[in-house]
């Protein structure tokens, strides 16, 4: 075994027996430089501009055989040949050669792309002085420059200009160009150009040519002036926008001339025209024949176009149909809580619509699902629905009725409307009981309007085996009808869901002899929008009211039809939103033209736009068209129509005895109230406001009671079925209070509230009721104010102050004035009272006898032959007088302006 130590600067060497003791000086003198260095013969770099460091592929590393040899195995240098280059290379580590390249200043792309210099590995030689160094071989090295995006884009001329003709389509109108000088091609190309002025009839390719999107006219504007911006490929934009001249040159165009682009709509105005100076220019050339096509675009509207936005009741019964619908979607209150978890997407005309993304869904209670469907019902919705998401189409459900509760064998819809692929079925599951054979029960419809996204009104009428759809009033019979097997009769309860279908339970795949069942849950569900779902049992609907429920309220008209040629012909759509005129003469088109007029028949149209678009195609002789007539897009901005204050005004306070709320007719609280509308309307002259009355319609009135709800054991309010008559009024009641509906007068209204009764058979618990009425025209568009209407109940106790301080009082009576007063003819006398009021105070004295001589007989009753609860619930307790002590003391001289009485 051997050993190695130092000692003061001597190396011993144990080997065994002997100790061998070596200078470390003496190796130092005896060290020599066998070797010269080695690395690679060729590198590549890259260096980004502005930045030191050089990567280099393979790393800068020298070797030399002499290492671990002090100095003769170490690197001390790289030296760099070649003229003007601004590198240099740093050893990093002696022992391992490691170096690095690193540039003495900054590095620009633009001044030089690359650089090539030769590289050589110094070693240390055989001692610190560098003795005896030796060199590598010569190394090239290439270094690339990488390019930043430090320049912008300029524009080779400040200025552009051109000029165009109008109604032409160009290609291109001029082009524009742009440079970089970035040296690299990434950040020195143009990658594209921007037109930064919006709203213009120009578009810019990436190349930069600019060409016009639409025909331009002279008289529209006769130059534009636009502003361009370019972009390199790093999306470094141009420093400097330039602009761009583009004139307008005139020429003779075929296109309808002095037109305006808006025409405003005063509400309540009738029937306002369009395009009064409106002619069709036609370069004098021959024409045979011109057919214009005016659209008017209201789909953004509520649901497609401005409706009357009444409750659906309400709609019912003004356009005539049957009672006896259920609204299955109606707005959340307290009795119908059940939609409160759907999504609302209410428009600014109070239009209740409810929109459905694929997860909410509703179940209706079973005391609100029609019981009684026969043969003949009726099924009515509106609905906005798109093509299914997704690559495959499931179906879905509007409204679905199935098994509640089942068994894994069963889970049965007995009814259902749902869409699939774009069409419409309805499913309709007749019971077992009624014919044991194959009967129709799907029923398929295919129309576009099912997935066009705008709002339609669908109308199923069912007179089993017939189903007929209506789409906007227009029917359809199915295209496809499927038998199917009566459903059998069982004890399971049903349950209708909008929105989705109810999933009892579930079977699916077994697994290892093992059943796994789902919980009961909603599936397949709709996307899209509903409103106005209902059902109508044991009646269909006839074709005139259900054109009624979906007629729009504004279209195009055409005033002074008598004055129109004879070769002019037309026609509208039924929703009167698309108007076609032909003719062959271009006068008598011309004329037809400035006749066409838009209207609103609404009291309180829905204020904003209506796009307006006309389409025009030419005949000339001989071929099928020779002139191309641009379109027209103009728009109709209906204005905002005054804002009406519907004010219900009356007693505030009503004071009734009890005794008359106990009576079979109860009382009238609201025999006094009276309701006003008006309008703040601006005087054309002084420029005043003034305010005038407004008559209109009401569609309902709530009169809900304040504080504690109506007690059904003890009290009522309603009102009769005769008040009703004549009117389009209905009424519900619960123990909120009653609701008054119907699209009616205001008159009509103040009528039937003032035939509210209110009924108390027990009212000796009872001091005060106070109600609130609210009013609402266009189902909450405009609300009235909330009148208040506190009712006071008078108990049969006489009580009245105590004005002869000289006679005590009874321990149990406390003095209260009375309500009715009576003045004295000469309230300033202060001597006896004069004969007229001496006779009316012997008047009232003996009134009194005989008010106290009655109760005191009907107490003896009472308790002669009432029931001792019967007694509690009805007795006043303040009709159990003292009557073994009853004094009557009169001042006739007080100084007060009424009489007064006294009971001691």
């Amino acid at each position: 075994m051997r050993n190695v130590k130092v000692l003061n600067s001597d190396l011993l060497i144990n080997a065994g027996s002997f100790v061998l003791k070596v200078s470390l000086s003496l190796c130092v003198f005896l060290t020599v430089n066998k070797h010269k260095p080695w690395i690679e013969t060729s590198y590549h770099g890259v260096i980004t501009e502005n930045m030191d460091t050089v990567l280099l592929d393979p790393p800068l590393v020298a070797l030399d055989k002499d290492a671990p040899v002090p100095y003769a195995g170490e690197i001390c240098a790289f030296k760099i040949y070649g003229q003007d280059t601004p590198f240099e290379a740093v050893v990093l580590n002696r022992t391992s050669g490691e170096g690095v390249l690193r540039a003495r200043g900054p590095v620009d792309c633009e001044s030089q792309k690359e650089y090539t210099f030769i590289i050589q590995a110094y070693d240390c030689g055989v001692g610190p002085s560098g003795v005896d160094w030796k060199k590598s071989h010569k190394a090239v090295v290439h270094i690339q420059v990488d390019d930043v995006n430090e320049f912008s884009p300029l524009f080779r001329e400040p200025l552009y200009r051109s000029s165009v003709i109008e109604g032409k389509i160009y290609d291109s109108i001029l082009q524009v160009e742009a440079w970089d000088q970035d040296c690299s091609p990434q950040y020195s190309q143009i990658c594209n150009y921007e037109m930064v002025t919006a709203g213009t009839p120009f578009a810019i390719d990436r190349n930069g040519n600019i060409r016009n999107t639409e025909r331009l006219t002279y008289e529209k504007q006769q130059s534009y002036r636009i502003m361009v911006s370019a972009f390199d490929c790093g999306q470094k934009r141009a420093k400097a926008d330039v602009a761009v001249l583009i004139e307008v040159k005139p020429v003779c165009k075929p296109g309808w001339q002095g037109w305006n682009k808006r025409v405003d709509y005063e509400p309540g105005t009738g029937s306002r025209q369009l395009f009064p100076k409106m002619h069709l220019e036609t370069c004098g050339g021959p024409l045979s024949g011109v057919k214009a096509i005016v659209q008017l675009q209201t789909n953004h509207i509520g649901k497609g176009c401005d409706r009357e936005t009444y409750s659906e009741k309400s709609l019912q019964k003004l356009c005539g149909a049957a009672s006896g619908s259920t609204d299955l979607l109606p707005a959340p209150s307290a009795s119908t809580n059940w939609t409160a978890s759907l999504v609302t997407d209410s428009s600014r005309d109070s239009d209740l619509i409810y929109r459905f993304d694929g997860r909410q869904a509703a179940n209706v209670p079973d005391h609100v699902v029609p019981q009684n469907l026969t043969d003949q019902f009726t099924l009515a919705t509106w609905m906005k629905h798109g093509p299914s998401p997704g690559l495959r189409a499931e179906k879905e459900t509007l409204l679905c009725n199935s098994d509640k509760t089942g068994r894994t064998e069963m889970n049965r819809h007995h009814y259902s409307l749902y869409v699939h692929n774009c069409r419409l079925v309805f499913l309709l599951r007749r019971d077992f009981s009624q014919l044991d054979t194959f009967r129709p029960a799907e029923f398929h419809w295919k129309l576009e309007q099912i997935c066009d996204k705008e709002w339609h009104y669908y109308v199923i009428n069912v007179e089993f085996p017939a189903v007929t759809l209506f789409v906007d009033g227009v029917s359809y019979e199915p295209y496809l009808v499927t038998d199917d097997w009566p459903i059998h009769s069982s004890q399971i309860d049903t349950q209708l869901t909008v929105g989705a279908c109810w999933q009892a339970r579930q079977k699916n795949e077994e697994r290892r002899g093992e059943v796994t069942v789902s919980n009961p849950r909603f599936t397949q569900y709709f996307h899209g929008s509903l409103s106005g779902l209902t059902i109508r049992p044991g009646r269909i609907e006839t074709q005139k009211v259900i054109s009624c429920l979906q007629a729009c309220k504004e279209g195009l008209d055409i005033n002074s039809l008598e004055s129109l040629a004879k070769d002019i012909k037309f026609h509208f759509n039924p929703a009167q939103s698309v108007l076609v005129v032909e003719g062959e003469d271009v006068d008598n088109i011309n004329t037809a033209m400035t006749k066409v007029s838009y209207i609103n028949s609404r009291q309180f149209p829905t204020s904003g736009l209506r796009r307006l678009h006309i389409t025009t195609s030419v005949q000339c002789f001989g071929e099928d068209t020779c002139l191309t007539i641009p379109d027209i897009k103009a728009m109709v901005m209906v204005l905002q129509p005054s804002e009406p204050r519907i004010t219900i005004a009356g007693s505030n306070r009503l004071v009734r005895p009890g005794s008359e709320l106990q009576g079979a007719m109860g009382v009238a609280p609201f025999k006094e109230l009276f309701i006003t509308s008006t309008v703040m309307k601006g005087d054309g002259v002084t420029h005043r406001p003034g305010v005038m009355e407004l008559m209109h319609n009401l569609d309902y009135c709530d009169v809900l009671v304040i504080g504690d709800e109506l007690d059904l054991d003890r009290e009522s309010l309603e009102i009769r079925h005769s008040a009703l008559l004549g009117k389009h009024l209905d009424a519900t009641n619960s123990t909120s209070g009653i609701s008054i509906y119907g699209v009616d007068s205001m008159a009509h209204y103040e009528q039937a509230l003032k035939q509210v009764r209110y009924r108390n058979w027990k009212p000796a618990a009872l001091t005060e009721r106070r109600f609130r009425i609210t009013c609402s025209e266009l189902n909450g568009r405009y609300t009235s104010n909330e009148f208040i209407l506190e009712l006071s109940v008078l108990h049969r106790s006489v009580l009245v102050e105590h004005v002869n301080h000289m006679v005590a009082q009874p321990q149990l009576m406390r003095p209260v004035h009375h309500p009715l007063m009576i003045h004295t003819l000469n309230s300033h006398t202060t001597g006896a009272a004069p004969p007229t009021a001496t006779v009316i105070i012997v008047v009232c004295i003996a009134a009194l006898v005989v008010i106290v001589v009655i109760g005191v007989y009907r107490i003896h009753s009472t308790q002669q032959n009432g029931s001792k609860e019967d007694e509690e619930d009805t007795k006043d307790p303040e009709l159990d007088w003292d009557t073994s002590a009853l004094n009557i003391t009169i001042n006739p001289m007080e100084v007060h302006h009424s009489h007064t009485f006294t009971i001691v």
